[in-house]
């Protein structure tokens, strides 16, 4: 399959936890992946051995079109150096994004112009994660790895309250052609029901009609392995095939490619045990992290709340110093504890965050931005420096936006997935030359991950 070329995948993921689910589902598939926090060159890629796919958490689901062009064109002309087969810019499966922030467009218009490609695939949906599309409509179910309801994504509770990027159109067609004015197209729920071949036909029949950007419903898993197939008919021997979408882009390739024998998939992995205390650093604003955190301290971990002043910019160093300690406290007591900017779209903090920003004259965009680096600033520098002097064996870091943030303040440079846990949520090993975090258990988690027991199954083991 990919004989000539060194690496099957490349990809670059808009946030750190959006990142390690893609992580997730190419381990997961028997393809040795590791995921970098900065460009994977040659002589960082050799320290792990052989791989078959890299990875780059990215934070550009946070940015402003311009400074995405700028970052995207470094980076896709780093992992188009690598020659694989496939590169794939990995969005959320909710396809959180905006003409003003995160814009998708620019994405896809950088890749088509480093990789040439005369269509660019999209596909948002992924079964395996309860996210689903019908004749171009997105629905998600509510908490990623639960049995929550599904909804149509403009009327999913969380999604359409997000606080920058909600949710007000579900058809992702219409969504996007806010972002890029191109010809778009899709393969549909008919279409995928068919055999591969007619797939293929129906795929090149579009091309031919001018479609720049093509969507792919599916609604179930076993139909994944028929678009991999199509898929990795376009991966060219001089040029990758640019894709775009969720984790169903690694989904579908790895159930194609292990139809063919190219891999197998894996299926023992290291036991997770149980540890404490645990440390959380949470930058989520969702209902269902929320829940997670309510659940959590009435089950006996402590909490600690940042305080939206931090965002006025004075005396951060103060702050930083009061969280450290009090991570420091409840550590030493053995007691796990979560350190949070908000629990749920409700939070005080959040009317305060907005009321802070007004009168620092941020817009949403800068809102986002800035909140992001900010709170992920404090959350990485106290709990580095906490870690110093109580050390934990099990990390977890939530919310899209600011865990970038956070694993650079930690000083993460790495991580490979040991374990599955929450589907889109892998544990993982941390690579952090010279930090207090090297070579501990990290997780990852997206704000619409798990149920309510989320903190305390990772507490446990499983």
């Amino acid at each position: 399959m990919a004989g000539e070329q060194s690496l099957s995948l490349a990809f670059y993921g808009d946030d750190f936890t959006g990142s390690t689910d893609a992580l997730e589902f190419l381990s997961r598939a028997g393809i040795r992946t590791v995921l970098f926090l900065d460009d994977p060159i040659p002589e960082k890629i050799e320290r792990f051995g052989r791989l078959d796919a890299v990875g780059v958490a990215g934070m550009t689901r946070a940015m402003v079109p311009d400074d995405m062009a700028d970052t995207l064109s470094r980076a896709f002309a780093v992992l188009g150096e690598l020659k694989p087969r496939h590169v794939h810019y990995k969005v959320c499966s909710t396809f959180d994004s905006s003409p003003e922030i995160g814009n998708i467009g620019t994405a896809i218009e950088t890749g088509v112009r480093i990789f040439q490609n005369e269509f660019t695939p999209v596909l948002v949906a992924a079964p395996h994660l309860g996210r689903y599309s019908a004749f171009g409509n997105l629905y998600a179910r509510m908490g990623i790895g639960s049995q929550g309801a599904i909804y149509r994504l403009d009327r999913h509770p969380s999604m359409r309250a997000h606080p920058i990027t909600p949710a007000s159109e579900s058809d992702l067609r219409l969504h996007l052609s806010q972002q890029i004015q191109v010809p778009m197209g899709l393969i549909d729920l008919v279409d995928i029901a068919k055999p591969s071949s007619e797939i293929a036909a129906k795929l090149d029949a579009e091309i031919a009609a001018g479609k720049k950007i093509i969507f792919f419903d599916v609604m179930y898993e076993d139909q994944m392995a028929a678009i991999g197939e199509v898929l990795d008919q376009k991966a060219g021997q001089k040029s990758p095939l640019f894709s775009v979408g969720s984790s169903g882009i690694e989904k579908a390739l790895g159930d194609y490619w292990a139809h063919q024998g190219a891999f197998s998939p894996r299926r023992e992995w290291e036991p997770v045990a149980e540890c404490s205390p645990m440390l959380v650093l949470s930058g989520s604003v969702s209902p269902i992290t929320a829940a997670q955190i309510e659940w959590a301290v009435a089950h006996g971990f402590d909490e600690i709340e940042v305080a939206a002043q931090i965002l006025e910019g004075e005396a951060l160093d103060g702050f930083v110093a009061e969280y450290q300690e009090a991570i420091v406290s409840s550590l030493r007591r053995g007691r796990s504890v979560i350190v949070h900017t908000s629990k749920g779209p409700d939070d005080a903090r959040i009317a305060q965050t907005r009321s802070i920003c007004a009168d620092r004259g941020w817009d949403e965009h800068t809102l986002r931005a800035q909140t992001a680096r900010i709170f992920g600033q404090v959350l990485g520098q106290a709990a580095r420096g906490a870690l110093e002097q109580v050390p934990v064996e099990r990390l977890v870091i939530a919310g899209g936006d600011t865990s970038s943030f956070v694993a650079r303040r930690l000083g993460i440079e790495a991580v490979e997935m040991i374990a599955p846990l929450f589907s889109g949520a892998p544990l993982c090993r941390a690579f952090a030359p010279g930090s207090p975090v090297d070579g501990i258990e990290v997780n990852l988690k997206g704000g619409q991950v798990g149920d309510d027991h989320y903190f305390g199954v990772l507490q446990k083991g499983k």
